[in-house]
């Protein structure tokens, strides 16, 4: 465990494996402990970074509100100060729409990228998948022990975590299908059949990115890389190892 300071705040990341940079961007509500099922597979073949975005997970909180730019700003630095240049990004949920961001900002600074059950804009979110406005709902419960058991705010900073991150998901993201056509960066998009995200949106991704490629995961939820970790994570690193475009015998969208 390592920490760097990114904007005053005392911002924690793990470290592990050898090889090409792949930094692991976790959804909302969340932290880097999510990845539990795929670190070690990553870093048999990668040198692995998992940063805990401000006020998730042990790193500190402020009292801004959260918004999709300001992370994306922080996994800039990020990738500047600690990994030192440019790296694989692959990024689950909230974490998909920040690897998205910086795709767009800089993409000098992603070689590969993965998003999974990632939407570019908030009306792509099920309203179904919403969780209510209640901090103490029970069906919460599974993020709040996460949270209480590692943020430096102390348990009595759950409901301010909540509702900042309920906002962030009324209010964000907002890319449209024009910005995602210009980020020309190698992507594949991986979805659960039965995602938190509309299948329409995700295909809308797909369709938007014009080095994109598409996998949809059977007898999956939002929780894939959880429900189906050895498939997904088979995905992924087959996505990452590649170094030219696909080439399939009946080629249409990429002829």
């Amino acid at each position: 465990m390592a920490t760097i300071d990114i904007d005053g705040v005392s911002t924690h990341y793990d470290e592990e494996g050898e090889g090409d940079p792949l930094v692991l961007l976790h959804g909302g509500l969340s932290d880097s402990s999510a990845w539990g099922m795929q670190t070690p597979a990553f870093t048999a073949s990668y040198r692995v970074f998992a940063p805990d975005r401000r006020g998730h997970g042990r790193t500190h909180d402020t009292d801004a509100a959260y918004t999709y730019e300001a992370m994306a700003a922080e996994t800039i630095t990020f990738l500047e100060q600690v990994v030192g240049g440019s790296a694989h990004l692959v990024g689950w949920s909230d974490g998909g729409d920040v690897a998205l961001l910086v795709a767009a900002a800089r993409p000098d600074l992603v070689r590969r990228m993965v998003v999974i059950g990632a939407n570019f804009h908030h009306d792509g979110l099920m309203h179904s998948a919403g969780l209510g406005e209640d901090p103490d709902s029970s069906d919460l419960d599974l993020f709040r022990s996460m949270h209480d058991a590692l943020t430096p705010g102390g348990p009595e900073h759950w409901p301010v975590f909540f509702r900042r991150t309920a906002q962030l998901w009324r209010e964000g993201p907002t890319m449209t299908v024009e910005d995602l056509a210009a980020i020309d960066v190698p992507t594949l998009v991986l979805a659960g059949d039965d995602d938190a995200i509309r299948f329409d949106h995700t295909c809308s991704l797909y369709e938007a990115l014009p080095a994109s490629q598409l996998a949809i995961v059977p007898g999956a939820s939002h929780f894939v890389l959880m429900e189906k970790p050895d498939l997904a994570n088979r995905l992924v690193l087959d996505f990452l190892a590649e170094t030219e475009p696909p080439a399939t015998l009946f080629p249409l969208r990429r002829a």
